[in-house]
């Protein structure tokens, strides 16, 4: 095991790293920027180094900065979290090289799914369901429109590196397909440095469902059911839940089977999670996340399985402490994403908390690192928390995200709380009655009283 772990990432997620660390006898060193020495993490940690100001590309993704904190303090390995460098395989082989584990999966992995068209061919050699689509990139538009016609419009232009929604248009005729390749490719090399483009067929109205799954990296893997994502806007989750009302048993089952052989297959490492769009009983894999996700609390409370603890303890050299058949689903659970943003513009607003107080009672969970005098700094992010309620049944949980909701106060900026105590409140969301796209048209009907 290790001795000593840097967690190479800020807020929410390296709290929630540190916990599960120390929970193992693991001593902790966070990293910093100047704009978050106050920060709870940091507050908590072991020992702290400052890594750099505020701009994240002098701070968390300084490769060589993190790389001197790790000497300086003796720590064997990194964790780290989502987003900044948790899929950069450069850092892991970096780390690697200076003989500090990488909390996480091996090189190889991330830069394989990082490549949207090459995990898309993985994909389709490990058995997965793939959307159809190009076969690779895209390199002119008589290739695009040649594809298309044989796909069948609409079809969706999409960045080969990257995501988050840039670099992806849709074409609903020949017409509309040369400007939208244009502008992914425009866009993709704006944001990731990657002109590179590729078509699948779109969808009118799918669901957003992804399986958590877990592997040693000697040939073990499991699967840990699936979360629903579909309710997103711009493509960013804002509402997750476990399981999703659009599955049964027999689908849950089938694709979790699919996911967690195809994992064995790879010899993948760590957490991931398999990402698919589902309409009409059939799934099309879009793309793997090599790392924890941001809604990993909800396969959390209805498994009862510490993800980052499976993490650090395979990264290590242990075997999964779990098999398949040991796993079972109980419940629900519905993670809220408590955002410093306006409810109806999303317009940002960092600034200082004047008043916290979260909610509690059982069931109700609250991963976040802010309290009350926090600065929430400008410069990343803007994500205060995540409220995760768990029920019984789906009904339950729903009362209680109700309840937990009306409870939770965040006073002096603005934040999402508005925005989820009307969805909760919604007969679509209450029925599970909804798609990828149905809450920005619920936002652009006026849903949300302003």
């Amino acid at each position: 095991m290790f001795d000593k772990i840097l967690i190479a990432n800020r807020g929410e997620i390296a709290l929630r790293i540190l916990r599960a660390a120390k929970e193992l006898g693991i001593a902790t060193v966070a990293v910093h920027s100047t704009a978050d020495a106050d920060a709870m993490h940091v507050r908590l940690a072991d020992e702290s180094v400052c890594i750099g100001p505020p701009a994240a590309r002098e701070s968390y993704l300084n490769i060589p900065s993190i790389i001197a904190a790790c000497e300086i303090t003796g720590a064997d390995a990194v964790h780290p979290g989502y987003g900044f460098l948790s899929e950069n395989a450069r850092f892991a082989e970096v780390l690697a090289h200076h003989n500090i584990g990488f909390i996480g999966p091996k090189a190889e992995h991330i830069r394989t799914m990082g490549d949207k068209i090459e995990a898309k061919r993985t994909a389709l050699s490990l058995g997965i369901p793939c959307v159809p689509g190009s076969e690779g990139g895209i390199d002119d538009i008589d290739a695009a429109k040649r594809v298309a016609a044989e796909i069948g419009y609409p079809v969706l232009v999409k960045a080969a590196s990257g995501g988050g929604g840039r670099g992806m248009k849709v074409a609903r005729t020949e017409a509309d397909l040369e400007q939208a390749v244009g502008l992914a490719r425009t866009e993709a090399k704006a944001a990731f440095g990657d002109d590179a483009v590729y078509l699948e067929k779109y969808l009118e109205k799918p669901r957003h469902i992804e399986v958590q799954i877990l592997g040693d990296g000697r040939g073990d893997a499991v699967h840990l059911a699936e979360r629903d994502c579909s309710l997103q806007r711009r493509h960013q989750k804002v509402w997750e839940e476990g399981g999703s009302p659009a599955l049964n048993e027999a689908m849950r089952a089938e694709i979790g089977g699919i996911c967690s052989a195809a994992m064995k297959k790879l010899g993948y490492r760590g957490a991931g999670t398999i990402e698919f769009l589902y309409e009409d009983g059939r799934f099309y894999f879009i793309e793997m996340n090599t790392r924890i996700q941001v809604e990993h609390p909800v396969t959390e409370m209805i498994t009862g399985i510490d993800l980052v603890n499976e993490q650090i303890r395979v990264a290590a050299g242990s075997d999964l402490s779990v098999r398949q058949d040991e796993i079972r689903v109980e419940g629900h659970a519905i993670e809220c994403r408590i955002n410093a943003e306006h409810p109806a513009t999303f317009r940002p607003s960092p600034g200082q908390i004047t008043y916290y107080h979260p909610p509690g009672g059982l069931g109700v969970r609250v991963d976040s690192a802010a309290f009350q005098g926090y600065r929430i700094p400008p410069n990343y992010d803007s994500l205060i928390g995540k409220l995760i309620v768990h029920g019984r049944t789906r009904n339950e949980c729903l009362m209680r995200l109700r309840r937990a909701l009306d409870e939770f106060v965040i006073d002096g900026v603005d934040t999402t709380l508005p925005l989820f105590r009307t969805l909760v409140r919604n007969a679509d969301v209450q029925n599970g009655a909804y798609d990828i796209h149905w809450l920005e048209g619920f936002l652009e009907a006026g849903g949300l009283a302003t």
